[in-house]
């Protein structure tokens, strides 16, 4: 196996909140919508969201049942310009993202800015500086 990742997939019991923030706050298109799973056009990595039971009944796995808490995975949105980064945070907290951290120059020479998804997932919004 050559190590590669092809799809990124939330897993989540919160399917219909998660999939309004993804499509409606940061417009992502809906590529296939089926019962449980969707997965949105992306450019690079596949991108879907799916329910917990769409994955146990996909893997018989019973870790599917158990709630989990916490920062699960980051995703980070690179953005063209450091303004960018502020007018897009700004857009995104008007739509109903959580705004976590305002943007801000980092010492890793980035302008960054966090939101959070309704899962409590913290999402990055950056730029070169």
């Amino acid at each position: 196996m050559k190590p590669r990742i092809d799809l990124i997939s939330i897993v989540t019991n919160n399917f219909p909140e998660m999939l309004r923030f993804y499509r409606d706050v940061l417009g992502f298109l809906v590529k296939t919508n089926t019962d449980g799973y969707v997965e949105f056009e992306s450019e690079g990595v596949r991108f879907a969201i799916t329910t917990n039971s769409v994955m146990k009944n996909a893997t018989g796995h019973a870790s599917f049942d158990e709630k989990k808490g916490g920062q699960a995975f980051e995703l980070a949105f690179p953005v063209a310009s450091p303004h960018e980064v502020d007018s897009a945070y700004a857009h995104l907290i008007q739509k109903g993202a959580t705004p976590i951290k305002a943007p801000e120059n980092m010492p890793w020479n980035q302008r960054t800015a966090f939101i959070a998804d309704p899962d409590g997932n913290t999402h990055e919004i950056f730029s070169e500086l």
